[in-house]
């Protein structure tokens, strides 16, 4: 059985709203130092860039409405397969505080245009 388009977008902003609480008040310095918090914030990043991928072979249309989507996908990728002494915790907080807020109002967007499951 496919899943609606809806819950991935569901998730992408559960879990963008999670990595923003995560976050929230850190400099760099301590969210470095916080290993549970930079776990949570990458799995966090993780959920959104598959929920992602999943939606554009679902649904392309809806997918190409999100800007830098394949961006999104590809830094996925990155925390999946890269050497986790080679994640630069400051560029994945950077994206959290300057791209997330962004991929939010989009993903919030599309949730009220599709509107509730019926």
């Amino acid at each position: 059985m496919q899943r609606d388009s809806r819950a991935y977008l569901w998730d992408i902003d559960q879990a963008a709203g999670a990595i923003e609480w995560f976050v929230a008040g850190l400099d760099l310095k301590t969210y470095e130092q916080m290993e549970l918090v930079h776990s949570a914030v990458e799995r966090k990043f993780e959920i959104i860039g598959e929920s992602l991928n999943q939606l554009a072979k679902q649904d392309a249309a809806l997918a190409s409405r999100i800007p830098r989507i394949h961006e999104i996908i590809a830094f996925r990728n990155i925390l999946i397969h890269g050497d986790t002494l080679l994640i630069e915790r400051a560029r994945v907080l950077r994206i959290a505080r300057e791209a997330l807020p962004t991929l939010r109002s989009v993903i919030a967007a599309l949730i009220k245009e599709l509107g509730q499951k019926e």
